[in-house]
Parts: C-alpha cells; sequence; structure tokens
C-alpha cells in the first residue's frame, strides 16, 4: 500500500461514526488507496459546521486529509452518493449496518487490497439502496467479502478426503472452513451443521458467478434464511463473536 501523502485528496465510504470532544466527530473510513483508517472531522457536530451535512454513515464522500501521527484531520469534505433509501428503509439500512460492520471486523489497516474492498463495499450499499431483493445483495457480499479477506468457504469438494461434491445433502464445517462429505462427517463431531442440496447449490451459484448473473434470481425466504445460518455461522467462528447487527435484522424480520 502507497504510504499517505501529508495531506491527500480521496473517495471515502464512513463504516462508522463516534462522537469525539466537544463538537467532533472520529470517523472510520475506507478507501480505494489507503485502506481503512480512522480521520477527525473537527467540529462536524457544530450545525453552522460545512462537514455537518457530508458525514452520514454509509455514504461516499470526497474527503481532503491531514495526515497526522495517529489519525488524519478532515480538512475538507463534499458528499458524492448519500445512497438515501438506506436512511428511508429500516431493513435497507440495517442490511448496510451488517455490511459495514463485517467489513469493520475482518479488515485490518493496511489491508494490501484497499481497491477491491472499496469496489465491492461501494456496490453493495448501491444494491442494498436499489435492488428488490437486498437480501441476495448481501449474500453475494458475504461470499466475496470471504474471498477477498482469505477466508474463502469450500463448496467445490469435500475439505477433508478432497473429492468432488455429489449432489445430495452434505454437512459445513465451520472448523474447516467448508463442506465435508456424508462419508468423511463422523470425522468432525463440534463446528458442523446440516448443509441440504438446495443450499449448497446456491452457495456455490453465488461462488462462481458475477452479481449480473445473479441479481433476477429469485429464492424463496426460507432458502435466503438457510444461506444465512451456514454463512453467519462461519463468519461467528472466525471472528469468534456475533456481529451485533445479526440480532436486529433478524427481530425486523420476526416482526
Amino acid at each position: 500500500m502507497p504510504r499517505p501523502e501529508r495531506v491527500y485528496r480521496t473517495p471515502a465510504i464512513i463504516l462508522k461514526r463516534r462522537d469525539f470532544g466537544e463538537a467532533d466527530r472520529m470517523l472510520t473510513i475506507i478507501t480505494p488507496l489507503h485502506g481503512k483508517q480512522d480521520v477527525l472531522a473537527k467540529g462536524a457536530r457544530k450545525i453552522t459546521s460545512t462537514k455537518m451535512g457530508h458525514v452520514e454513515l454509509f455514504t461516499r464522500v470526497d474527503l481532503l486529509i491531514n495526515a497526522g501521527r495517529d489519525f488524519g484531520i478532515v480538512s475538507q469534505a463534499e458528499m458524492t452518493e448519500a445512497y438515501q433509501p438506506l436512511r428511508e428503509d429500516l431493513t435497507r439500512g440495517a442490511y448496510a449496518a451488517f455490511a459495514a460492520e463485517m467489513l469493520d471486523r475482518f479488515i485490518e489497516e493496511g489491508e494490501e487490497e484497499p481497491r477491491a474492498l472499496f469496489t465491492l463495499f461501494d456496490e453493495t450499499l448501491s444494491r442494498i439502496a436499489h435492488e428488490p431483493n437486498p437480501r441476495l445483495a448481501v449474500i453475494y457480499y458475504e461470499m466475496r467479502l470471504l474471498d477477498l479477506a482469505g477466508f474463502r468457504p469450500e463448496v467445490q469438494e469435500c475439505v477433508i478426503g478432497h473429492e468432488a461434491i455429489e449432489a445430495q445433502d452434505q454437512v459445513f464445517s465451520f472448523v474447516d472452513g467448508g463442506v465435508i462429505c456424508p462419508q468423511h462427517a463422523p470425522v468432525r463431531s463440534d463446528g458442523i451443521t446440516p448443509l441440504p442440496l438446495a443450499t449448497l447449490k446456491l452457495l456455490r451459484h453465488v461462488q462462481r458467478s458475477r452479481y449480473a448473473q445473479l441479481r433476477n434470481l429469485e429464492i424463496s425466504a426460507g432458502l435466503a434464511d438457510d444461506a444465512d445460518r451456514v454463512l453467519l455461522g462461519y463468519i461467528t467462528s472466525l471472528l469468534e463473536r456475533r456481529l451485533q447487527s445479526v440480532d436486529f435484522i433478524r427481530r425486523l424480520r420476526q416482526s
């Protein structure tokens, strides 16, 4: 990753923000060249601040940053994409929060492929905001982010015997990061979950396809739930903690 200049301008997407001091905001952002970082927007909470309306969560902004020892200082901010439906629709906003939290948990500062991560997250926010089926966009995002983070789930062959997967129900091992065929399933007793054939087919289709090939795919709520169950189980196992946004999404679905 190139070392940041003393002063530089960059596109950025705001992953999270928190109050800092009496009137400032600390922002966690993802950028295409400088990766994930914390920057300080001084005076952003003041009503008269020119930054106030330009540092909203899950928006793409153009920032002028002065690099500091611990974090950068935002000297200029201009919103370039608001993704307004994420603030108007509670469910879409919850999916955006999940995508941001997952990216924040998996990606450290100094990541080697920040442009790919930035592009994936930017495209995902657009899909969540505008696509008729944002759940499919989120499943696609989970698969791609796991891949970029180095945790690509194995859904093509058995992770124990390495033989090709047959068209039948399998199990998924969170510990081994992939499918285990019925023949080798007894090898693992902990950290496994059933993987029905329909769910396996969906995960394989999502993993090998571009989003343009998937966007018109019609899947039932039950199948989407089952894909969520497997992927979120794997994500939770990797992070050794639950993502906070998941419980809120589940409450929304129940209501």
